[in-house]
């Protein structure tokens, strides 16, 4: 994973870059806002009901996580957090937990505000087996999604077999042909174009045609970082340097919020 942020462009001398379990405090002020938190309260968050369904039983720690969410974002007094539209709620927990904590304790922390990281004009990229669904790393169909240390070969597999229709031609309409236009928006995305240019692009190319373009296109933005990650994995003493560097960073921020968290509870 830091082999991945960093070659995706991360820069540590901007950004404080460390393992969540290295800093300690994120457990602690997790279990302390866990206290402030209704089992109804996440009972009603949509990932818990979708993912317990999937397993039939779901674990305790997949049904307090969106606490550990709220400890993460809190813990360093956050005023903006980019996130999915599918984060949404999971953001209200936080802030439903800063409001409760500052009215109980005083205020101490800022209440969070959501930058969306997919505006209306943009399409989510979906599954390429199902683009009714989004795509995801943790999609159990290997063809669905495309990740970026896939090599160019199971890129053009993987977008060859990409779910369209029976139109030949090259439209965006993500109502009446999801398929062809979630092609679209990953080739806008990858050539960095928008989905009208991409579409002239696709002008007098049937589907099958297309695909060979958008595979281009994803593999020409991709290899660059999948290459990079692995020249950086090869590089273990700099990765764990980077994060040792990372973790005294976030130590030094949170240290003293958990402290000032801990006297106003109680807890010394």
């Amino acid at each position: 994973m830091a082999a991945s942020l960093l070659a995706c462009g991360v820069d540590p001398g901007r950004a404080i870059l460390f393992q969540q379990s290295q800093v300690s405090e994120h457990a602690e002020l997790s279990w302390i806002l866990g206290c402030l938190t209704s089992m109804p309260r996440l009972r009603h968050l949509p990932q818990w009901k979708m993912k317990s369904k999937l397993k039939n039983e779901g674990s305790v720690g997949l049904y307090t996580y969106p606490v550990l969410q709220a400890a993460d974002i809190l813990l360093y007094k956050s005023t903006h957090v980019p996130v999915g539209e599918d984060q949404v709620q999971h953001l209200e927990l936080a802030q439903d937990l800063t409001r409760i904590f500052n009215n109980r304790y005083g205020d101490l922390f800022p209440e969070p505000r959501a930058l969306l990281t997919c505006s209306a004009r943009h399409e989510k990229v979906k599954s390429l087996r199902d683009p009714s669904a989004k795509m995801s790393k943790s999609d159990p169909q290997k063809m669905a999604t495309i990740t970026i240390t896939d090599s160019p070969d199971d890129i053009a597999l993987k977008i060859r077999r990409a779910v369209t229709d029976f139109t030949s031609d090259v439209t965006f309409d993500p109502e009446s042909r999801p398929g062809v236009s979630n092609l679209v928006t990953i080739h806008a995305a990858m050539a960095m174009i928008s989905v009208e240019e991409a579409v002239s692009q696709a002008r007098g190319l049937d589907t099958g045609a297309y695909k060979t373009l958008v595979t281009e296109a994803v593999v020409q933005r991709l290899t660059p970082i999948r290459e990079e990650i692995d020249r950086l994995r090869l590089d273990r003493a700099h990765l764990q340097e980077a994060l040792a560097q990372g973790s005294r960073k976030a130590r030094e921020l949170a240290a003293p919020v958990l402290k000032e968290v801990r006297e106003r509870v109680g807890f010394c």
